[in-house]
């Protein structure tokens, strides 16, 4: 089972860092998540909430205004893969208007990096599919009536880039995942807490866990 930290490890440094980043590496982790919006001036950032704490929205933030109010650096995505390029990352796309940057990010890393692109925006995780020699998935929330159901959009099941499902463990179904290895497809689980939650998903025979406690799964 794939340990992924989610946003880094951030136990004693911000999320979506460079320092989160390296914490991740240093303990080891398989792999880092991460999530990508826009700037007001263009620049695909690594932040995860669509407003930050001062109440305004990241695209109506310059990367300098954006650093000023959160009081530490903020990566790019072009920055965190050319510094760290010996790992898997997950690349959550957060936004449409993510989507452009992140295509022409991947395209000139895409050979020498480890990369699964995610989004709960199944359209841009197709166009993602279409565009990129790189995996990707779908994140979902809910427990879908049956995994073709899910799969109907945007013929998911037809594109080959498209073979990983993130799930929310809160709605994590032991038929599903079963059905969804049957059918060549690689299972991610985001958000287990507990030690107990852990070992919850390694006895299900996930493929990777997305946690903000790798030592947890790490130890499992």
């Amino acid at each position: 089972m794939l340990v992924i930290a989610h946003r880094g490890y951030h136990v004693a440094v911000p999320e979506n860092t460079m320092a989160a980043f390296d914490a991740a590496v240093t303990v080891g982790v398989n792999g880092i998540e991460t999530d990508v919006r826009i700037s007001r001036d263009g620049l695909p950032v690594l932040v995860h909430d669509r407003v930050i704490a001062s109440g305004q929205a990241v695209a109506d933030l310059t990367r300098s205004e954006i650093q000023q109010d959160v009081g530490h650096a903020i990566p790019t995505l072009d920055e965190a893969l050319e510094h760290f390029s010996g790992i898997l990352w997950n690349i959550e796309i957060k936004t449409a208007t993510a989507l452009p940057s992140v295509i022409s990010v991947l395209e000139r890393h895409q050979a020498n990096h480890r990369v699964v692109v995610t989004s709960f925006r199944h359209d841009l995780v197709a166009v993602c599919a279409s565009s990129l020699k790189v995996n990707c998935g779908l994140v979902v929330a809910h427990r879908p009536g049956t995994l073709n159901s899910l799969l109907a959009d945007f013929n998911c099941n037809g594109n080959p880039r498209i073979n990983h499902i993130v799930w929310n463990y809160d709605v994590l179904d032991d038929s599903l995942l079963k059905q969804t290895a049957m059918d060549g497809f690689r299972n991610f689980v985001y958000g287990p807490m507990t030690k107990v939650e852990h070992d919850h998903c390694r006895e299900l025979g996930v493929d990777g866990v997305i946690t903000d406690y790798p030592l947890l799964a790490q130890n499992a």
